[in-house]
């Protein structure tokens, strides 16, 4: 963590950061100092002193922000699994360790307790009625009768084990970790002051607290007296203030300045993580809110924006024929209850689904996949590269990041090489060969100058048309129907960004590979994602960065990317969202009128939607979609601005409200219609049966992993137009 803030205040020294280049388009600032940072010596030397000094400024700019966005994401993973997570799992380990002697002394005091309850407790006769006096009359009787069955020292051995091994009455259950985490000081004291020098950090007003504490540690690190006058005691929630200002060792009149210091971390990390606190010299993690659109640029931006998305100015026309088509949606669809045996309603009103029964393949459906699977010849994967690179011109989408339209001979081979190297994770030595295209140094340089993301964005929509050209695919879809899920994979190796998660990864870390792909079975796009995050913080943003083909209208996933939030943004995006919900029952739908009469859905449709809320906000929720919408700011940024600890701000509130109307409309429609209900069902299992799952990457950097994932996936799509053709 140390070197990497020591890194970022190196790179700050040369002062590029400080230059306005909003005038070059971001685009280009991202090849040129791509090329500045993977380029060879010899080639930037050809270059003249105009397009060096250009080469050299884009990449300082970009190592600049870059720098402090991975001394941010270390301090992420530092604090979230080195320290929190870590301190938990230890603690835990310790209760295990120490409950059989809770147990004991808690199954001797219950047992001495019993029997003075039960000996200085009047007693009554349950079957006449009768009070009876207790059955000791003195405290050396009741005395007695307890040191019968447990002796009066092992019953104070009991209460001193229990005082021990247990928190006070007034702690909390986080206290045991928190105490054990102060103990790992030594962790965090190299770069306490780096921290607060190199970043430049700034907050929300609901943030400042946490940054005033933040800039004020460096003054107290190294003191042997700190008082509380010193420090914020408004942070000192639950346990803290208890570690911070009742510690045992402490002298009277001081405080525990390290676990201080632990408490504003922790605080930290949350902030950081819902933007409340945020660095201006970062732009992963910078403030969203400066990104959205605002004054004359919203303004200039908002009638194309209204326009392209079909939203009106005013929200009071628009509200009211979402109001009209849900009330009218419930009526229809509960006056088919009766004939619909597919819905059933429990006791309390919740909605339950019949289970669908899978439809039974015709054997001229079998006879067909057989003779299909006959035609399929077996060839090596370079080959189908090769051949689908002849069809498509795909290989043509990958040029020289120095602008030259020369083409080296045969630069289809080594490009085919390269994306087996990369995509099945093996390295150049296995595509070696005694070709010249096939050379350790051809492969190198075409690797530096020719791969990169913008070529495989190109290749790749180059494969998305031909694949929508082959009748086959038109067949399956139109291309307006798209699933978006992720794929876990595991990053052996140790990195920033890779996170644990027992379920998916074992022991180590992973991370999470979301990719969308139509009805044509091409993908769109994808975002290699840190750890297992929910998917539905990241949907939008893939939508948006799609590589080629048309803009879907209907977005499938699954349940781990629903929330009302998501649902409002969507439905706002002009995306008809369609989430799979496990949790059906438990689902609460809504309504807008409180005395319509909605039959069988009366008691599952309790939730109100607020259209005055939704109303209100309605300028602010056009400003988040549109500057979404324009690429001003990312959906994900925004959706975690919109929630402070797990619950909406006012203005997430409002959008939530509106994604109710369609998630409702959703819910009614999978009731009423069997075939939407199996559509839903089946787009995830095609998306899974036609994404790669290249296994466990030993890359570490992002980009590194980025190109892995994409190049798997980008030679996944590449036999799929090949079977696609040779099927038709």
């Amino acid at each position: 963590m140390k070197r990497a803030l020591e890194r970022a205040e190196e790179i700050a020294a040369l002062g590029m950061g400080a230059v306005d280049v909003s005038g070059i388009p971001p685009r280009r600032l991202a090849e040129l100092s791509r090329y500045g940072v993977d380029g060879k010596t010899s080639l930037l030397r050809r270059h003249s002193d105009a397009r060096r000094l250009a080469t050299l400024l884009a990449t300082t700019v970009y190592l600049t922000s870059r720098a402090v966005d991975d001394a941010l994401d270390l301090l992420e993973v530092l604090i979230a699994t080195k320290l929190l997570a870590k301190a938990e799992r230890e603690s835990a380990k310790e209760k295990l360790k120490t409950l059989p002697r809770v147990e004991r002394a808690s199954a001797k005091l219950a047992t001495a307790f019993q029997v003075v309850f039960d000996t200085t407790s009047e007693q009554v006769d349950t079957d006449t009625g009768e009070i009876a006096p207790p059955k000791v009359e003195s405290l050396e009787a009741m005395w007695a009768a307890v040191e019968q069955v447990v002796p009066r020292n092992e019953l104070a051995a009991a209460i001193a084990a229990l005082f021990e091994l247990t928190p006070p009455l007034d702690s909390d259950a986080d206290e045991a970790w928190r105490a054990m985490l102060v103990g790992r000081f030594g962790t965090v004291r190299p770069f306490l002051k780096l921290l607060v020098t190199v970043v430049d950090f700034d907050a929300t007003p609901e943030g400042e607290a946490v940054l005033g504490a933040l800039l004020s540690l460096p003054e107290l690190m190294g003191r042997k007296k700190v008082g509380p006058a010193e420090m914020d005691t408004g942070l000192l929630t639950g346990s803290w203030r208890r570690l911070v200002l009742s510690a045992p060792h402490l002298e009277p009149g001081t405080v525990d300045w390290k676990a201080y210091t632990f408490c504003v971390l922790e605080q930290l990390h949350r902030m950081l993580r819902s933007k409340q606190v945020f660095a201006r010299n970062s732009s992963k993690w910078g403030d969203p809110r400066a990104k959205l659109l605002a004054g004359e640029a919203w303004q200039q931006a908002r009638p194309t924006v209204l326009a392209s998305l079909n939203l009106p100015g005013e929200a009071g026309g628009h509200l009211a024929a979402r109001a009209a088509l849900l009330d009218g949606t419930y009526r229809e669809v509960a006056g088919r209850v009766p004939d619909n045996a597919q819905i059933v309603f429990d006791d309390d009103g919740r909605l339950h689904f019949a289970a669908l029964e899978p439809e039974p393949e015709p054997a001229s459906l079998l006879d067909l996949r057989a003779a299909v699977n006959a035609m399929l010849p077996r060839v090596d994967l370079p080959e189908v590269l090769l051949e689908v690179f002849s069809w498509t011109g795909a290989d043509a989408a990958f040029t020289s990041v120095t602008g030259g339209e020369a083409r080296l001979k045969d630069l289809n081979v080594t490009i085919a090489a390269l994306l087996v190297a990369h995509g099945c994770n093996v390295g150049y030595t296995p595509v070696m060969g005694g070709a010249d295209a096939l050379k350790h140094g051809r492969l190198s340089h075409v690797d530096q100058t020719y791969l990169r993301p913008a070529t495989y964005r190109a290749a790749n929509a180059t494969l998305i048309d031909h694949q929508a050209s082959i009748g086959l695919a038109q067949t399956w879809g139109g291309g307006l129907v798209a699933s978006v899920d992720g794929m876990r994979f595991v990053v052996p190796v140790p990195s920033v960004y890779a996170r644990p998660n027992p379920k998916y990864f074992g022991r180590r870390g992973g991370a999470t590979w979301l990719n969308m792909i139509n009805d044509q079975a091409a993908g769109l796009g994808g975002k290699v994602v840190v750890g297992t995050p929910r998917d539905s913080l990241y949907v939008l943003d893939v939508l948006y960065d799609r590589d080629g083909g048309k803009r879907p209208e209907m977005i499938v996933t699954d349940t781990a990317s629903y929330s009302d939030i998501v649902f409002g943004l969507l439905t706002l995006a002009g995306f008809a969202y369609a989430p799979q919900l496990a949790d059906l029952p438990d689902q609460k739908m809504w309504r807008i009128d409180r005395s319509a009469d909605y039959g069988a859905f009366q008691d599952a449709a309790r939730g109100r939607v607020d259209l005055a809320r939704i109303e209100r906000h309605w300028e602010d929720i056009l400003r988040i979609i549109g500057s979404i919408h324009t690429g001003a700011v990312r959906a994900y940024d925004v959706i975690r601005m919109l929630s402070r600890d797990g619950r909406p701000t006012p203005l997430g509130d409002a959008i939530a409200h509106y994604g109710r109307i369609a998630k409702t409309l959703h819910i009614l429609r999978l009731a009423d219609e069997p075939g939407y209900r199996r559509q839903i069902r089946c787009r995830p299992t095609s998306r899974k049966a036609a994404t790669p799952w290249p296994g466990r990457f030993s890359t570490a950097g992002p980009d590194s992993f980025t190109s892995a994932t994409r190049t798997a996936w980008r030679i996944r799509s590449a036999p799929w137009a090949w079977s696609s053709t040779r099927s038709c």
